[in-house]
């Protein structure tokens, strides 16, 4: 005789929850530390949506459109309900060849593969308008050069280069109808103290992860405001019948 329980779960359709994935380098893996940008906008999408991490600290757009199509497969139902990218690359392009040629990218390279992921992701049903580039933040040299120092090597990285490479990600973000948070621009907007975001120089402080979280929600929101509640709330389970309630098709 078959268990009632096994007959139940044949007879059950699996709910698929929509997906925003977070696709960068170190900036984007640490998002989803306390108070992290990443962190924010799971906890705002709780029930409605998972974020996904698949931030990989110290990688260039280089590595990041070859890896890609390893991490989103092609006529995936679990794929096909993913409801923003976005593509957080920049910072380690960014790079000085003569002093970190491991991790530097030609600047005419990091738009065309800033490209390259745009059509990866439409190959697997991800239009363009669900996508959305972030641009590297500006640099504060002083304080990277000390953690730089600490490593053994000279300063590797130059403000106004990190500003040449946010200016192509905006650029190819409107080539591709992408959106684009120009954190480069933003958080130096009005000629602020833009180190205040910063922690060692390169990554974010928790003032920089709440900028970038309400920045970037405001970019989100639009795309998830429609997303439902996923399964009842507790108070409205029919207690005497919870199957009424809860195995019905959302």
């Amino acid at each position: 005789m078959v268990p009632l329980s096994r007959v139940m779960m044949s007879n059950v359709k699996t709910i698929v929850w929509p997906k925003l994935i977070l696709f960068g380098d170190s900036i984007t893996q640490f998002s989803f530390q306390a108070n992290g940008w990443g962190a924010e906008i799971a906890d705002k999408l709780v029930r409605k949506c998972d974020v996904i991490n698949r931030g990989l600290s110290g990688y260039n757009s280089r590595w990041a459109k070859l890896i890609l199509p390893r991490l989103i497969k092609q006529n995936s139902t679990a794929d096909n309900n993913i409801v923003a990218v976005t593509v957080f690359f920049g910072a380690n392009d960014s790079a000085l060849e003569d002093k970190n040629p491991q991790q530097h990218v030609p600047l005419q390279e990091y738009s065309e593969n800033l490209k390259e992921i745009t059509r990866l992701l439409a190959s697997v049903g991800v239009t363009a308008d669900r996508v959305i580039f972030i641009t590297p933040p500006p640099l504060h040299e002083p304080a990277w050069e000390k953690e730089c120092i600490l490593k053994g090597s000279p300063l590797n990285r130059h403000n106004s280069v990190a500003g040449q490479y946010a200016q192509a990600c905006v650029q190819a973000a409107g080539q591709c109808g992408a959106d684009v948070l120009d954190l480069w621009t933003l958080m130096q907007k009005d000629g602020q103290d833009y180190s205040v975001y910063l922690s060692d120089g390169l990554h974010l402080s928790q003032k920089g992860n709440q900028f970038v979280a309400k920045h970037l929600w405001e970019l989100l929101e639009p795309r998830v405001a429609d997303l439902p509640f996923i399964l009842p709330y507790w108070g409205d389970v029919d207690a005497k019948s919870p199957e009424s309630s809860l195995l019905c098709e959302q």
